[in-house]
């Protein structure tokens, strides 16, 4: 671990894929960045595009690092880095390159297949598959329903595999008044499980 302004950093790796959901990934790397991580941030070709449509936010070619920054609003001394997707002679691709989790929110059937199935086809599936060989947390923030036998038996090889399937399944009992409020109650879930620090949800009991 590394020190960012007195204080432990750690090392996040967050995959947008094409499922629906893009704002997860997109405010799990707000939050992650301001407690002060640092964050890789690497999207599919189909996490790109959704993320156009939904969000109205392309991913640009030049300087996607100060775009990102600027679609999340974020100023300051922030420790972001963009990767490209078909790019395996990133770090994120070597087992040697240390990491304190890796997120994937959201993660689409597809996605899930492939690293259930060990293919490393590209960067992202590339760097989930090394957070599950290194017995590193890899959260897997799926996106689909209804589950088909052949998706189910996927999370379970990931599961049995060491990864953490984190449903995009927002609660009520902590009365959300917005969309930005069942967003938060997902990406808190998923933060838990990293033992990342954060006030997104409302807790039972507060």
């Amino acid at each position: 671990m590394s020190e960012w302004k007195g204080r432990p950093m750690g090392h996040y790796t967050v995959i947008v894929t094409g499922a629906s959901g893009s704002a997860y990934g997109m405010r799990a790397v707000e939050q992650l960045l301001v407690q002060g991580h640092e964050v890789s941030l690497v999207m599919t070709d189909a996490g790109r595009e959704v993320t156009a449509f939904e969000l109205g936010f392309e991913l640009p070619l030049e300087d996607p690092v100060a775009e990102v920054l600027r679609f999340l609003e974020l100023t300051g001394d922030v420790s972001l880095r963009v990767a490209c997707a078909r790019d395996l002679f990133d770090p994120l691709a070597s087992g040697s390159h240390l990491t304190d989790g890796t997120l994937v929110a959201p993660a689409s059937m597809g996605f899930c297949a492939a690293v259930a199935a060990g293919t490393s086809t590209n960067l992202p599936e590339r760097a989930a598959d090394v957070a599950l060989k290194e017995r590193r947390p890899l959260v897997m923030v799926v996106r689909e329903t209804p589950l088909s036998l052949i998706h189910l038996r996927n999370l379970t090889a990931l599961t049995e595999a060491g990864a953490t399937i984190v449903p995009a399944a927002p609660a009520f009992y902590h009365q959300p008044a917005s969309i930005d409020d069942q967003v938060n109650y997902v990406v808190g879930k998923a933060l838990d499980v990293l033992g990342v620090e954060h006030d997104l949800l409302k807790r039972w009991g507060q």
